[in-house]
């Protein structure tokens, strides 16, 4: 007489179940239907049977593999816009009105730039860097760039005005050129490459009030936009 392979009770031939514990007898141990010898999975359920290899897929999905972020080049606008004097005017007032006035810059440069179709990249302390041209590049992306510079370093003068401090100024910086986008990225780490560099090299130049512009984004943009000759500047780097 045959017994259970489970529990070693007693069976009869032609039993499909163990009487004593419910075991399936001579099928899928999960779900009963019937195998044939050697095979290694359960055709009915996918169950692994004895046989069968470790971490074989029946024993469920592979666990998904870390992918290095996958960079392409593409020819971006990059803005770099700060305070002017922000060091000294932060020593000679109180903390909490230096962050909340901090805070309210942020909030407008986030709203300017999102305004003409910019991504705000990141922020370093008083500076913020923002770019056009990722994830979505569009006809006209420099001149948004540089409308975007002229709406914020408008914007940081009312603000000034409206918070008390005279003079309140901010400069900006738009360089046009390739650079590494690191795809699916948001925020700090979309974009890399010399021209982000010379945008800020390029805003530190600015005179206060003012969006300074490198050759490539003029050309794209004096059709639409007026210029005054900067002149030539030695940047470092």
């Amino acid at each position: 007489m045959e017994r259970c392979g489970h529990c070693g009770a007693p069976v009869e031939a032609g039993h499909r179940f163990c009487g004593e514990c419910g075991f399936p007898l001579g099928g899928c141990p999960a779900c009963g239907a019937p195998v044939t010898p050697g095979q290694k999975f359960c055709r009915a359920c996918g169950h692994a049977l004895a046989g069968a290899a470790p971490g074989s897929p029946a024993d469920g999905p592979a666990p998904p593999v870390a992918q290095e972020p996958v960079a392409e080049r593409r020819v971006c606008s990059v803005l770099f816009c700060d305070v002017v004097g922000f060091t000294p005017l932060s020593e000679a007032r109180d903390a909490e009105a230096v962050r909340e006035l901090l805070s309210a810059y942020f909030a407008v440069a986030r709203t300017v730039i999102g305004r003409y179709g910019g991504v705000v990249e990141k922020f370093i302390g008083d500076a913020v860097m923002a770019v056009w041209g990722t994830p979505v590049a569009a006809e006209g992306d420099a001149e948004r760039a540089v409308r975007a510079g002229l709406d914020l370093v408008a914007a940081v003068a009312q603000l000034g005005a409206e918070a008390g401090v005279a003079g309140l100024a901010a400069r900006c910086g738009v360089v046009t050129g390739e650079v590494a986008v690191t795809l699916g990225a948001t925020q700090e780490g979309m974009v890399a490459g010399d021209a982000v560099n010379t945008a800020s090299r390029v805003q530190s130049a600015a005179d206060p009030g003012c969006v300074l512009v490198d050759v490539a984004t003029y050309r794209l943009t004096a059709s639409s936009v007026g210029y005054a000759d900067a002149g030539e500047h030695l940047l470092k780097g």
